[in-house]
């Protein structure tokens, strides 16, 4: 009886190879879902111990991450990630197909730009993600939060980057008071996002469900998954709010835009190499962009916006009134001087409380400016014209 039963068992191996492919593809298949299954406990005592610890994991840990979070978008694509040799079409799930034409309608000239002027934001999230060991693709998470805006802040008091509330944001090391909000740090947040993705992802094993999650909470997607019997995000996806479902379409969307048509990824599938010259917080950004020969560094970068001026602006005359030293100021701003004489744009780039102070007082210093070129003003470094604010006194309780 016993033999008779394994010459069954093999009679169905064999047909099932035959059917499926070469014998190693297939045993890297299952190899693959045993591995995921096997290492889940790990993986979350792991995630854990990262969480709690707010520090960045340990480089074995990282490389483990990276090996089991892959499979997170096995219900997207057909081999588990995005392969940007091959047609996007041929690897992503025929369920998304119809809302990316349509989104692509919609905003796929602002995402086009945004490949530009967003690449240093891009390189210095992922460059963070990659020490977590998570899947590049999650970058465009802050994409649809917040189009990469520090400032964002939403009607419900989410804000930042990744569109932390104040509570959750202090769950992952993120100070929330009156005189700081680390939800604008770029670096800082960006950090706190992975770990709390990962904390995410140790729930759902999915990255579809955890980004269902990250928008509208681990326990309504807990709740889908228990209605619709399934942890597939297209069998569970009517059992989400409408905003939740349709903002993982959105995420998908927007990394058809950014990578299936002329992608901007910034590491190629070799990630694992990047991760052993990570020492500390280097200037990633500069390295890809160019921007390192104004001596920024990627936090600062991160820290700062620009915008574009015109007009007889004088690098002293901006440096002065939004509290900054000439020398300081022309680090974010090399050529400045010589960009504004003739009469072209600028993309003026400061700190983001200077940049504040700039917007409020912009035609004062203009016109400081064009005093200045005609009657050929001095201007004390020490003196500010425009004063700062002094920070609000702490209330008593």
């Amino acid at each position: 009886m016993n033999k008779l039963f394994y010459i069954l068992v093999f009679s169905l191996l064999v047909s099932t190879i035959s059917t499926a492919g070469s014998l190693s593809s297939l045993q890297q298949t299952f190899q693959q879902k045993d591995t995921l299954v096997v290492d889940i406990k790990k993986e979350d005592e792991l995630i854990e111990e990262v969480v709690k610890s707010r520090t960045i994991p340990k480089k074995e840990e990282v490389r483990y991450f990276n090996q089991v979070t892959k499979y997170g978008f096995k219900n997207l694509f057909s081999n588990y990630t995005y392969n940007a040799t091959e047609p996007y079409t041929a690897q992503i799930n025929p369920n998304a197909e119809f809302f990316i034409q349509d989104y692509m309608r919609l905003h796929g000239n602002h995402l086009q730009k945004m490949k530009g002027w967003g690449l240093p934001y891009f390189n210095l999230i992922e460059n963070i993600l990659i020490q977590y060991g998570l899947p590049k693709e999650l970058k465009y998470i802050a994409v649809i939060e917040s189009n990469l805006s520090t400032g964002a802040t939403s009607q419900v008091g989410a804000g930042g980057p990744w569109q932390f509330m104040p509570y959750t944001a202090k769950d992952y090391g993120l100070k929330v008071n009156g005189y700081i909000d680390e939800r604008r740090d770029y670096f800082k947040s960006t950090n706190a996002a992975a770990r709390y993705l990962l904390y995410l992802y140790s729930q759902m094993h999915d990255w579809l469900l955890v980004m269902a999650a990250y928008n509208g909470g681990a326990g309504r997607v807990n709740e889908a998954i228990r209605r619709s019997g399934s942890r597939d995000f297209w069998k569970l996806q009517y059992y989400l709010p409408e905003e939740s479902r349709t903002y993982v379409k959105r995420f998908i969307a927007t990394h058809y835009i950014m990578e299936g048509n002329g992608g901007i990824t910034t590491s190629g599938n070799d990630s694992l190499l990047f991760i052993d010259n990570i020492t500390n917080r280097t200037n990633y950004i500069g390295a890809k962009t160019g921007t390192q020969k104004s001596g920024l560094t990627a936090e600062e970068i991160a820290g700062s916006e620009m915008l574009i001026i015109s007009g007889k602006y004088n690098s002293s005359i901006i440096a002065k009134n939004v509290a900054m030293t000439t020398i300081n100021f022309n680090r974010y701003n090399p050529g400045f001087d010589k960009m504004m004489s003739s009469n072209g744009t600028y993309d003026l780039r400061l700190p983001h409380e200077k940049m504040q102070l700039f917007k409020v007082n912009k035609y004062q210093i203009l016109n400081e400016s064009v005093q200045q070129l005609f009657g050929g003003m001095a201007i004390p470094e020490s003196k500010t014209v425009y004063p700062i604010s002094a920070p609000a006194k702490k209330r008593k309780k």
